[in-house]
């Protein structure tokens, strides 16, 4: 495996990736072995609360619930885990829209905009990019790490993933950590997983590092022409589903 991640982040990975996959007993085991590389308690639990909004509340309750479960056995295990430092206070002036609007601008590339649902739009900026993404105690590659391997465990989402492995990468993840993902999600998570977070790699970096063997795009559709969404492009552009194509 490569060890270009850090065994923190390995362990970010992997309890993302259990906790959106649904698996409390894989997950159990992670947790406990994320702790005893270097994972603080703080982290843990800012990483399966960011989840909530990329898999739903249940999931990200039921696995801190799972991780108040593993604290309580290592407890009276006498096990000393390092409790980490909980983010920092926002200043009483903090523009939640105005901060989440810059950090989704860096994260995308590019200004967005979700015009087609304001209030979603409000939602993704003010809350998810400014309120959960502004709390420190991790940093902006950290929750993309957290992000690309929970998404990796989703099928049906290989667009949401496609974008957040370029937007880790805008959120300074190196290439050499997402190609180090698979080989972990694969070890620790499941064969699908793997296979979905190495095809969103292959679209992005281009490149052999990330072979796929179950995506043909020489047989993707062309699709309708994109009006909908023709504002946010130059030129022609079309949209064709990606189950077409991508067996999930």
């Amino acid at each position: 495996m490569d060890n270009t991640l850090s065994p923190r982040r390995q362990g970010l990975a992997v309890i993302a990736a259990l906790e959106a996959k649904g698996d409390q007993a894989g997950l159990e085991k992670a947790v406990a072995e994320a702790l005893d590389n270097g994972l603080t308690v703080s982290e843990a639990k800012e990483a399966l609360s960011q989840l909530y909004a990329y898999t739903g509340f249940p999931r990200s309750l039921n696995a801190l619930g799972t991780l108040q479960r593993v604290l309580a056995k290592r407890e009276a295990a006498e096990i000393k885990d390092n409790p980490g430092k909980d983010a920092d206070p926002l200043p009483d002036d903090y523009d939640a829209l105005k901060q989440g609007t810059a950090v989704q601008t860096r994260l995308s590339g590019q200004p967005f905009n979700y015009g087609f649902v304001p209030a979603t739009d409000y939602y993704l900026k003010a809350h998810l990019f400014g309120d959960i993404f502004a709390r420190n105690n991790l940093d902006f590659a950290d929750r993309e790490i957290v992000t690309v391997s929970a998404i990796s465990a989703l099928p049906g989402c290989e667009p949401q993933l496609i974008a957040h492995v370029s937007g880790a990468r805008n959120m300074g993840v190196t290439d050499a950590e997402l190609r180090a993902l698979p080989a972990l999600l694969e070890g620790k998570v499941g064969l699908a997983e793997a296979e979905r977070l190495r095809g969103a790699l292959k679209v992005v970096l281009g490149d052999a590092h990330s072979p796929v063997q179950t995506v043909d795009f020489s047989v993707w559709p062309k699709g309708e022409p994109n009006t909908a969404y023709a504002q946010y492009f130059t030129g022609n552009s079309y949209l064709a589903p990606m189950e077409a194509a991508w067996p999930t």
